[in-house]
């Protein structure tokens, strides 16, 4: 499973997201994006990365919630979830 981690307090609030994609290892399975309560995850159709696919991009940094199922439903691990700075509420 990927680490979760928490951002750096300094960094400026728009720089802050909730997850990083590793795009060149997504298959596009989709997995992450039927398991996502928030519905923030989608398929990029407009890209194809190296492998061939389309890969998953984040479509709403400001709703996702890192609640981190997308991370534990994905069997190529191209997450890495965030915590959100700790007052921050999500």
């Amino acid at each position: 499973m990927p680490p979760i981690a928490e951002l750096e307090h300094d960094a400026p609030a728009s720089s802050r997201m909730p997850l990083h994609i590793a795009t060149d290892r997504c298959k596009g399975c989709e997995l992450c994006v039927t398991e996502c309560p928030k519905h923030v995850l989608a398929l990029d159709r407009s890209t194809v990365n190296a492998l061939g696919y389309h890969p998953v991009e984040l479509t709403d940094a400001a709703a996702c919630t890192s609640c981190a199922l997308c991370a534990r439903v994905c069997p190529d691990v191209v997450f890495t979830v965030y915590a959100p700075p700790k007052g921050a509420h999500r």
